[in-house]
């Protein structure tokens, strides 16, 4: 279990997905009575955030370093120590109201804070510089909830401030990850299918998509309402759904693992462009927008990453089973009421339940699926025995 950062990390991101969800919407429409001061939209946010998109972030990128390093992976007790540093968040900010703002912020930071100096260890001794901008976002990531901390124990009102950044940053790293994975993964895919159309290489294009975004989050979190940063949300998502046009998605229709990261990456072109429309028109609630990039992009690329993964690094066949293609399909008629929820008038909180329910099927449907992949060892794949050489045939 301790020798992949993959296999823990990505049980506890569906873990946390499939509890923490119920647990704000009972929150939420008061049937769970909580401590006095209990903040249970700071919690939801903060937690969806730095609880599950934090867990599937270390699994992937911790999976994926030895590859861009040559190092070996972070395994055993560092691992399980990490892993620890998680749990003890989630129970520290959920609990924030018995042990105290300061316990609780000195446990939940510890997580993204080892990671980040993992990340940076592990980079700086390879001396993979190619990937030094990865580091340079979740650095990011990690001061977003630093800020959010600052608040909780009264140092500077940062709180709101640390929700965006970390937001809009994890948007820029599924841009970026994304950027490499999804192309080079159809390309693959089609290769084998002895396809005659295959995506676009990376090229300039892709780095002007990539400033653009990058500019737009840094308006986003410095002037959130400036005309000017919904400009450049419109422009950001018109040019990342031209970068996945590029990418030829309408050819991987028949496998589930491939279109999913193509709906992943489609999820966050067209939230960057409701957010730009909900700070230019009155047409496009800022709730339904925000919720396209995380409910959206973020669950739906996390589950693409996680599956796929898994599936990779323990030698099991890449494509998806009838199960895992029902995950899929939940968490896409989650995400669609999610955002559609504002819409609805006096149906919106039916939408919410329903997406809701929705979300937590997918992600408890993963778990269960998954959990043999996570906890059982790599299948090794036997080559077959060679026929004794009996001479020229005849």
């Amino acid at each position: 279990m301790l020798q992949n950062s993959f296999r823990p990390f990505f049980m506890a991101a569906g873990l946390w997905a499939t509890l923490a969800v119920p647990f704000w919407l009972m929150n939420y429409v008061g049937l769970l009575v909580l401590p006095a001061g209990f903040d249970g939209l700071l919690w939801h946010r903060h937690e969806m955030l730095f609880g599950f998109a934090g867990a599937a972030m270390a699994g992937f990128i911790l999976t994926a370093i030895p590859n861009w390093t040559g190092r070996l992976a972070v395994s055993g007790w560092r691992l399980g120590l990490l892993v620890a540093f998680w749990l003890a968040g989630r129970l520290a900010f959920l609990g924030a109201a018995w042990i105290g703002s300061m316990a609780a912020a000195i446990l939940d930071l510890s997580f993204l804070t080892a990671l980040t100096a993992m990340i940076a260890r592990e980079l700086v001794s390879g001396r993979n510089w190619r990937n030094i901008p990865v580091l340079v976002v979740i650095s990011f990531f990690t001061l977003g909830n630093w800020l959010v901390h600052f608040e909780i124990i009264g140092i500077a009102e940062t709180a709101e401030i640390g929700i965006r950044l970390s937001t809009f940053v994890l948007a820029i790293l599924i841009a970026v990850i994304g950027g490499r994975i999804v192309p080079s993964f159809t390309r693959n895919w089609l290769v084998r299918r002895g396809a005659a159309v295959l995506p676009e290489p990376i090229g300039r294009f892709d780095t002007v998509a990539l400033m653009v975004l990058i500019v737009f989050v840094i308006a986003q979190v410095l002037a959130p309402g400036h005309p000017l940063t919904s400009i450049l949300a419109v422009l950001a998502g018109g040019l990342h759904g031209f970068r996945l046009l590029r990418w030829k998605s309408w050819t991987v229709f028949a496998e589930p693992l491939m279109w999913v990261l193509h709906l992943g990456y489609a999820w966050l072109a067209a939230a960057l462009v409701l957010i730009g429309l909900a700070g230019l028109t009155e047409i496009v609630p800022a709730t339904a927008a925000i919720h396209a990039l995380t409910t959206g992009a973020f669950g739906t690329m996390i589950l693409a990453v996680m599956s796929r993964a898994s599936l990779g690094h323990t030698g099991r066949e890449l494509t998806a089973t009838p199960g895992t293609t029902v995950v899929f399909i939940l968490a896409t008629i989650a995400a669609i009421l999610r955002v559609g929820e504002p819409f609805l008038n006096d149906h919106n909180l039916y939408a919410i339940w329903i997406s809701a329910i929705a979300w937590t099927a997918a992600f408890g449907l993963f778990t269960i699926l998954f959990f043999p992949v996570f906890t059982q060892p790599r299948v090794e794949v036997r080559q077959p025995t060679p026929a004794p050489n009996t001479g020229p045939n005849p």
